[in-house]
């Protein structure tokens, strides 16, 4: 990984000075971590080095990545992958409608328009891995690059320039190489194996969901005019829909939709009337609300604080 420049490292040691500073940093911007995510992220700030976060979808992967960007005052540049994406659609792409008008005004004009000129930063689009290594600072800029599992062997294989030098190359201009070099969050719901050359690249963190306590604390945070019992209520809720035979186990977005849900809707206690009116505020399938009507929304409730 290329070393980051006096200016940048001296940016990042002000904000993120230690482990505790940056992890209080991430919870004034209402990001609550455990220790071993904000070391993962501290480290990969100052070594530095891409990191890979793993979990369940919904965990707060994503979210790490926003945080940081918050956390830092930086921009955040994010790559959304699929399957297909390839290196004009993440890097750069060349303006043809500009090039061929140039070359026509070129022509009317009788001059001449050289190749180097047709090829050059003017005519360049650039796209989001291209934007953060261009990033001109002071700070760098947080790079996500979400979902890489979605995309193919061939793009993970382009990627890995990018996380070991911070550059890429471009055939008409050469390598590019950040000044800045960006912090790189790469998140992976684990729908396939990654390469091991990525993940050897990489920083790695493995995002559970949170303990009971925890989640309340999160979903409280994103959703404060919540009662405190129906936050409770809602945490302890999805934890059971979790351990149960539902396809698609909620995530903490789907705690927070829920609990927000159920606040509009002027609730300050569970019963099993509001959960069957706003079940699809938590469970997105229709299979999954079946399965858990019918193991009985008074059981999801049973023992739940009142």
């Amino acid at each position: 990984m290329s070393e980051v420049t006096g200016e940048a490292a001296s940016e990042l040691r002000a904000l993120a000075p230690d482990v505790e500073t940056l992890a209080q940093r991430l919870g004034a911007v209402d990001y609550l971590v455990d220790e071993g995510l904000a070391t993962a992220l501290f480290l990969s700030l100052r070594l530095p080095q891409p990191v890979l976060l793993e979990g369940e979808a919904g965990v707060g992967k994503t979210e790490a990545a926003k945080a940081l960007a918050h956390a830092l005052q930086t921009p955040l540049v994010r790559l959304q992958c699929y399957e297909g994406i390839d290196a004009a659609e993440a890097l750069y792409e060349w303006n043809y409608p500009r090039q061929l008008l140039s070359i026509r005004l070129a022509e009317a004009r009788g001059t001449e328009l050289s190749e180097d000129e047709l090829f050059g930063p003017r005519y360049l689009t650039a796209r989001p891995l291209l934007r953060a290594l261009q990033h001109p600072g002071p700070r760098p800029a947080v790079l996500l690059i979400d979902e890489i599992d979605r995309a193919d062997d061939d793009f993970e294989a382009f990627l890995l320039e990018l996380l070991a030098d911070s550059a890429v190359t471009i055939p008409e201009l050469g390598t590019v190489r950040a000044t800045h070099p960006p912090a790189i969050v790469l998140t992976s719901n684990r729908t396939r194996d990654l390469h091991d050359a990525v993940k050897r690249r990489c920083l790695y963190q493995w995002i559970d969901y949170p303990g009971p306590e925890r989640e309340v604390q999160i979903i409280r945070r994103r959703v404060p005019q919540a009662a405190a019992t129906l936050a409770v209520q809602v945490a302890d809720a999805v934890a059971r829909m979790r351990d149960s035979d539902v396809q698609k186990p909620p995530g903490i977005a789907e705690a927070i939709d829920w609990l927000a849900a159920l606040s509009v809707l002027g609730l300050e206690a569970l019963d099993a009337s509001a959960v069957d009116r706003t079940l699809g505020s938590v469970l997105k399938y229709r299979e999954d609300q079946e399965v858990t009507r019918a193991a009985g929304l008074s059981e999801l409730i049973a023992g739940t604080a009142r």
